[in-house]
């Protein structure tokens, strides 16, 4: 037993995190989408919905501690009006609803005055488009006959991206690849992420969505490139804000942000990937 703790520790230490916590809010994480597809799937959009304005949250404070203020009310109506407009039009309501959201929220802004209007109009235009705006082609996902399976399909393969890549890095991991903005992230786990997620690619088109596996393959790759740019991306926004996670809620990840990090550049990448194929193959 002590040898098993001792093995856990020594894990916990290479990763940063810990590793109990981290899986259980995981698979907690799965059990809520699957449930709410299953129920009723704009139960689903509602969830997403309210990630994103818990993720809107926390990036409101990321920025406040830097003296960078935007409005969070203003950002969360947005949310919720490019959410709505995502479920009643696709992928146009996205567009239009985001088009006409960012021209509002800087319009806003002007109520502050001019100090520090550019930094704030460049943070405000970020948050609309990283949060509210990339996570609409997570409800495009699921607002579909196949929707259950579009989704679970996403969770698979963003999962077998973040897990494997994480316990081969943590296994075998010599070599840094970023190691000024991820130190722990190493390419032997970028390529433990790349070998399980194009062969969970392969199984579920094949199995799932009764497409060509190899084309599933193929998107595999798509999103260990888009999940693994994505982790990068929101580590090099917490090493400029000197912050170690974007918040606390969840035990094991951090924030909200820290669990969406991965998912937000990959969901429009999958979505793409499925209309091009059902369009054109």
């Amino acid at each position: 037993m002590d040898d098993l703790h001792s093995i856990n520790d020594a894990i916990n230490r290479r990763a940063g995190r810990k590793l109990g916590p981290s899986i259980l809010v995981s698979l907690s994480l799965v059990a809520l989408i699957w449930v709410s597809l299953a129920v009723q799937p704009i139960i689903f959009a509602g969830v997403v919905t309210l990630a994103v304005i818990l993720g809107i949250r926390e990036i409101s404070r990321a920025f406040a501690a830097t003296k960078t203020n935007i409005s969070t009310n203003a950002l969360i109506a947005a949310a919720l009006g490019l959410s709505a407009a995502t479920w009643v039009d696709g992928v146009e309501g996205l567009a239009v609803a985001t088009a006409v959201a960012l021209p509002i929220l800087l319009i806003n802004l002007l109520r502050s005055g001019p100090a520090g209007f550019v930094r704030s109009a460049t943070a405000m235009t970020l948050a609309l488009i990283y949060l509210p705006f990339l996570a609409g082609f997570i409800i495009l996902l699921g607002h579909n006959a196949k929707g259950l399976e579009q989704v679970m399909t996403f969770v698979i393969l963003v999962g077998c991206n973040d897990t494997f890549g994480y316990f081969v890095g943590v296994l075998f991991g010599k070599h840094a690849m970023a190691p000024m903005i991820s130190p722990k992230k190493s390419w032997e786990g970028l390529a433990g992420s790349i070998v399980f997620t194009m062969f969970g690619g392969a199984l579920m088109f094949h199995y799932v969505l009764s497409i060509h596996w190899y084309f599933g393959a193929i998107v595999g790759l798509l999103i260990v490139f888009t999940a693994t740019s994505g982790d990068l991306i929101e580590s090099a926004m917490k090493r400029d804000l000197h912050l170690k996670d974007m918040g606390s809620l969840l035990p094991g990840h951090g924030g909200v942000l820290d669990r969406l990090d991965s998912v937000l550049l990959s969901a429009p990448a999958l979505w793409m990937a499925l209309e091009l194929v059902h369009r054109y193959l």
